[in-house]
């Protein structure tokens, strides 16, 4: 059920620094506060089920890093974040994504791996099962690097866990973790291994129905797809959509409404004729309508990464997202109208929302 009162708080991760926004839940006035760890990238943040709260940042000249706060204001950084074994050849980049489920907190990293913690974030341990999976020799990165930025749970499952890997694919675990299935078949093939022919697929982005976990939403770099049996097959769902090409998608965990937005081809990462649209799907991914109202229709040459879409838990649901050029998006109605907050912040990572939050 959808919350009807009530705060929302929206964190804005970004090239230097997070910014906070906070709301009555009519959605209409905002303050603004910030930068938090101000010029370090900021990529990820979750809210745990006791109320605390998580984020990941990196740094060229540091490393990632991970934090912890109770409101949103003071933070204290966790001594023994993820981390990949002492004498391992890969390198820890930053944390493409924080996700909370069935008393675990799973990681997603860059170079691309999982680990998982059970104890709010202050120890982790590795996915053995993922991270030296039969068809890692053949893992390579693609643009945004090799990265696990997508984590899904099974709601009614605790051992049903999807991730996703650019420039690799989606793999489904249904043992919580020990082993781990390549889940691909029907999305086209972006980088074809001669041997392992079940990767190469650049999934960008994932979204899971709130009433079946089985029927999951993907952007892929080779379109948008949806599997109705967890992963088993994929079938396209671009109808309406001014472009398959794109980032992020999100879902209103209520209705079950998709968000996406478009951008024009590999080579260009804009708004198909420089107009920027979100993309609205009310029935299960068949068929998609553009939304305008509010949103530059003109001249927008401006890029959304995968982090950098989502939606609250009120009624109606609220939807936001921040863009390459440094501004931030949102809609009150469900994407029927669009506002931007008055700040241009720099180029926006990864925006995470709150409802109910300080």
């Amino acid at each position: 059920m959808k919350k009807q009162a009530g705060k929302v708080t929206v964190l804005v991760g970004t090239l230097k620094g997070a910014f906070v926004f906070r709301s009555a839940a009519q959605r209409s006035n905002w303050t603004i506060d910030g930068p938090l760890f101000k010029g370090w990238r900021v990529t990820a943040a979750e809210r745990l089920p006791d109320g605390t709260f998580l984020a990941a940042t990196a740094s060229d000249v540091y490393g990632p890093a991970l934090h912890r706060s109770r409101d949103l204001r003071e933070w204290s950084q966790i001594e023994h974040g993820p981390t990949w074994p002492h004498g391992s050849s890969r390198k820890l980049n930053q944390i493409w994504r924080l996700a909370a489920g069935h008393g675990r907190v799973l990681a997603g990293v860059d170079e691309a791996g999982l680990f998982f913690s059970e104890d709010g974030g202050d120890s982790w341990v590795p996915v053995e099962g993922l991270n030296e999976h039969e068809t890692r020799s053949a893992w390579f990165p693609g643009a945004g690097g090799l990265c696990a930025h997508a984590i899904l749970f099974d709601p009614a499952h605790p051992h049903r866990i999807w991730c996703g890997i650019s420039a690799v694919g989606v793999f489904r675990s249904d043992d919580g973790g020990a082993t781990w299935h390549p889940k691909n078949r029907g999305v086209r093939v972006i980088i074809a291994d001669q041997v392992q022919k079940e990767i190469g697929h650049c999934v960008h982005g994932l979204a899971q129905d709130p009433l079946d976990a089985n029927t999951i939403y993907r952007q892929d770099h080779a379109g948008m797809y949806v599997t109705r049996n967890g992963g088993d097959t994929w079938e396209s769902a671009e109808n309406g959509l001014s472009s398959g090409f794109g980032f992020p998608i999100a879902i209103d965990r209520s209705s079950g409404r998709l968000y996406a937005v478009p951008l024009e081809a590999d080579e260009f990462r804009i708004p198909p004729g420089g107009a920027l649209r979100v993309f609205r799907s009310g029935d299960r991914g068949a068929s998609w309508e553009p939304l305008t109202s509010g949103l530059p229709q003109s001249h927008a040459y401006m890029g959304v990464l995968r982090g950098a879409l989502e939606t609250d838990s009120l009624d109606p649901c609220g939807v936001y997202f921040g863009t390459t050029s440094g501004t931030v998006h949102f809609s009150a109605d469900g994407g029927d109208s669009w506002r931007t907050m008055p700040c241009v912040l720099p180029r926006v990572l990864s925006v995470s929302v709150f409802a109910g939050s300080t």
